[in-house]
């Protein structure tokens, strides 16, 4: 019998501990970024030095430079194919030789864990003040079970292809009400997804962190609700299905038969 672990730090920042590897998902370090404030869970502490860092995109509440120069140790750093010079040139030349380029499809081994992009329906732009794109992806992860980082995404019909699935980490919220449908997953299209992949355990991220400022006392429920709506919706659509809805910091650990 071996466990696998994921710790949730808020957003789509997932320590994810897996066959003696431990992986570090987009991560969001801070206590604010720009017009938004870090409104729910104590600031992330890192256990330790990551093996790797997967980066879903270069969006900066993904792509988070000041994060990634306080993640300690040389992780490698994973990313988007097209997305390894800009990494480069935001981190520094000491970690050129640190970054992994994947496209959909592309896989990488981490002491033996592989990793490998699957597709996400995102916009895969730095935003609308830079050139720098490359596209979107997801993540699975190979070691004793078999896991799936969403990133930021919206539905896609590839989905069915990603399945089954030991554990889903999908995004079913943002930061506020102006982010759309398009490119994103609700509470509700959260549900859908899981149930095109076919996860044994599903873990709700990416909603309830980052707040606007001036909305601590206005629509809380767009962002204290996502995750116990996509648990709810989840009963009807993947019944077999175990979500466990995690607070900002605590772990769930996943036992695998091998």
């Amino acid at each position: 019998m071996s466990t696998t672990s994921v710790t949730w730090w808020g957003h789509s920042t997932v320590w994810l501990a897996d066959s003696g590897v431990t992986l570090l998902t987009d991560p969001l370090l801070t206590g604010r970024l720009a017009h938004l404030r870090r409104m729910a869970g104590p600031a992330p502490v890192l256990p330790g030095a990551p093996d790797a860092v997967l980066l879903s995109h270069l969006h900066a509440d993904h792509f988070h430079v000041a994060s990634l120069k306080a993640v300690p140790g040389s992780p490698a750093l994973i990313v988007p194919r097209g997305a390894g010079a800009f990494t480069a040139r935001a981190l520094g030349r000491a970690a050129a030789g640190r970054i992994v380029e994947l496209a959909p499809g592309e896989e990488t081994a981490i002491s033996g864990v592989r990793v490998r992009a699957v597709p996400a329906r995102h916009d895969g732009g730095r935003g609308p003040w830079s050139r720098e794109r490359a596209a979107a992806i997801g993540f699975i992860v190979e070691g004793a079970a078999r896991t799936w980082f969403a990133g930021d995404t919206g539905l896609f019909d590839e989905m069915t292809g990603i399945g089954p699935l030991d554990l889903a980490l999908i995004p079913v919220g943002g930061w506020g009400p102006t982010l759309g449908s398009h490119g994103h997953l609700d509470a509700v299209d959260g549900a859908e997804a899981l149930r095109r992949v076919k996860a044994s355990w599903a873990v709700p991220v990416h909603y309830g962190t980052f707040w606007p400022v001036g909305f601590g006392r206005v629509r809380r429920h767009m962002f204290d609700d996502p995750g116990a709506r996509f648990a709810e919706q989840a009963v009807r659509t993947s019944p077999d299905t175990r979500v466990r809805v995690l607070a900002h910091g605590e772990t769930l650990t996943v036992e695998n038969n091998l």
